[in-house]
């Protein structure tokens, strides 16, 4: 059980949210991609959509860039280092839980 303790705590925290994971598995995938797309793909308001990217963004795990295309807005996100580093550990350590599960 303090195996499973251990790996639970050294979960990052900033993607305990289906959102935030699907973020960061796009971003994982591709070098850039457009609010539009990612609004899209993930099927997220505005709001919803700023308000997580904020979030990680805040921790330097995304890097967001703001263009004008003609007189269009553009903003387009792409994953950090450290983002895929952080997220890259997580990932194992869903990876160790789910061995633990299944014994």
């Amino acid at each position: 059980m303090a195996d499973l303790r251990s790996i639970i705590s050294d979960m990052d925290k900033e993607f305990n949210n289906r959102i935030r994971l699907g973020l960061m598995a796009a971003m994982m995938i591709e070098d850039w991609i457009e609010f539009k797309t990612m609004k899209h793909l993930l099927d997220l308001t505005d709001g919803n959509l700023a308000s997580h990217v904020a979030a990680l963004e805040n921790c330097g795990y995304m890097q967001v860039r703001k263009k004008f295309i003609g007189k269009r807005p553009n903003t387009s996100y792409k994953i950090t280092p450290a983002g895929r580093r952080a997220f890259e550990h997580h990932l194992q350590q869903m990876e160790e839980l789910i061995k633990k599960a299944r014994g």
